[in-house]
Parts: structure tokens; C-alpha cells; sequence
């Protein structure tokens, strides 16, 4: 995948990068496998706004993808692959021998005619799935169950990658993207391979306007409103946000603020993204 820089003859184009989209073979996604997205613009059953920020964009089909790979020792074959609006990672089209067909996340170096398979007896190779048990250790995989059958929960975003790291009992050490080194069931399924699409996190927006094409509106800044509105707001002239601590608009602490309380999987994190701190 490259990205092509634009030509400025406009000014929202001075900055603007985008996809070459060489990877992609095909341009209409599969008619049995998307479902009409209906936008909510952030707002729930009673018309108040629950999330902020979102309205408007373009519209977009959802595409249905197999996060679960359960058809086992079924090979299938890739007939195209495809842009989803919907993540940053590419979708692959995998057309299985019983005639039934699916998308699945396209790791990086799977092409047009190549075979997958999953099952325990499946080969190391980018797309095939396996019981982590069957992984070799130091393999890069991605799209991983946190339980068995419940279908792949990490790792599936454009170029992300974790490494088998160890494996002790009935547990498997991972090294997440994040840096967080994980404890997972060694019965969980995982994909082999890093997930492609590696150039998205270089890809510049260039104007606010496509942004507003993805479905996000403006963010007003607290320090620009009234107190009535945020804590950050009123005051004479400019002051920091949130002096002495930033507080989200509910007056929450945020910015750096611990939020995490699940001390039901504490127990299966091994070293912390940030440098072990609990």
C-alpha cells in the first residue's frame, strides 16, 4: 500500500494525503455481506446526546466479517480484496470450497488465489487460524480470542501485530501492540500474520472537512466556555485548562486520571503499557 500526496491547486490540498489504493481488486463489497448502517448522531432512544462529537458523514454499509473463523479444516480461497469504511484495516473476500463466503481482516502479504485454513492442523502462514496451543512461540499474530468461541477481541487494527511471547500451563503470554504483555488461554484461536494497511497512521486529513466525512463533528474546547458549561470555562483573560486538575465536563478527573476498575482479568496482565504501574 503507498500513499499518494495531492497536487495543491486548492488549499484544502496543501496538506492533504491519501491511499493509492494499489492493493485493492475490487470496488463493490459483496452484496450478502453488508447491512445499511443507521446513523444515530451520538444520540440515544430518547433523542439526548449520550456521545458527543458525532453526526452528519457519509454513508456506509457495514460490512460483516468473520472475527470467529469457525468453519475448521474448510480451505478457502481469496478472491479479492477490499476497502471497508468502516476500520482502517483492508477486508479479504474468502470464497470457501462449500460455496459459502466471507470477509475476514487482510494480513499483510495475503494475495488474490492464495488458500487459508483453520483448524489446529493448519500451516504458519499469514491467514491461516490456530489454537494458540499449535502457534510457535515468537510468531506475530493477530484478530485473538479472550475466550474460547466468542470470536477474535484484540489486535485488529490497520498494522497491528502481537507476539507469542511464552507459554506456561494453560496459559499463553502475549506482547500486545501497546506494549502490555498479556496472559490468554492457549485454547483460543489466533491469526497468523500483522494486520495490513501498515502506512494508515501517515495518512494526513489535510481539511476539517474530511473529518466531518467520517462522522465527527467539532470539539469545543472547555477553556472557551462558560462555567455553566464546563469546568474549565469563565475566568478573566486565558487561564490553563483546568487548574489544579483538568476535569472532564461532568467534573471527572481526566488527562492521565486512572480509570480502569476490572480486578476480574487484573490477574491475567503480566507488565502494564505504562511501565508497570498498576
Amino acid at each position: 500500500m503507498g500513499i499518494k500526496v495531492y497536487k495543491p491547486i486548492t488549499p484544502g490540498q496543501r496538506n492533504k494525503t491519501g491511499y493509492s489504493f494499489e492493493e485493492i481488486t475490487k470496488s463493490r463489497p459483496e452484496r450478502s455481506l453488508i447491512t445499511i448502517r443507521r446513523s444515530m448522531g451520538g444520540r440515544n432512544m430518547y433523542g439526548r446526546i449520550t456521545v458527543r462529537h458525532q453526526g452528519s458523514g457519509v454513508r456506509q454499509y457495514i460490512r460483516t466479517v468473520d472475527f470467529k473463523r469457525n468453519k475448521i479444516n474448510i480451505p478457502g480461497k481469496i478472491a479479492a480484496i477490499e476497502y471497508d469504511p468502516n476500520r482502517t484495516a483492508r477486508l479479504a473476500l474468502v470464497v470457501y470450497v462449500d460455496g459459502e463466503k466471507r470477509y475476514i481482516l487482510a494480513p499483510l502479504g495475503l494475495k488474490v488465489g492464495d488458500t487459508i485454513l483453520t483448524g489446529p492442523q493448519a500451516e504458519i502462514r499469514p491467514g491461516n487460524s490456530l489454537p494458540i496451543t499449535n502457534i510457535p512461540v515468537g510468531t506475530m499474530i493477530h484478530n485473538i480470542e479472550l475466550q474460547q468461541g466468542r470470536g477474535g477481541q484484540l489486535v485488529r487494527s490497520a498494522g497491528a501485530a502481537a507476539q507469542l511471547l511464552a507459554k506456561e500451563g494453560d496459559y499463553a503470554q502475549l506482547r500486545l501492540p501497546s506494549g502490555e504483555v498479556r496472559l490468554v488461554r492457549q485454547v483460543c484461536y489466533a491469526t497468523i500474520g500483522q494486520v495490513g494497511n501498515l502506512e494508515h497512521s501517515n495518512i494526513k486529513l489535510g481539511k476539517a472537512g474530511r473529518k466531518r466525512l467520517m462522522g465527527i463533528r467539532p470539539t469545543v474546547r472547555g477553556t472557551a466556555m462558560s462555567p455553566r458549561d464546563h469546568p474549565h470555562g469563565g475566568g478573566e483573560g486565558r487561564q490553563p485548562a483546568g487548574m489544579p486538575s483538568p476535569k472532564s465536563p461532568w467534573g471527572k478527573p481526566t488527562r492521565g486520571y486512572k480509570t480502569r476498575n476490572n480486578k476480574q482479568t487484573d490477574k491475567f496482565i503480566v507488565r502494564r503499557r505504562n511501565a508497570g504501574s498498576r
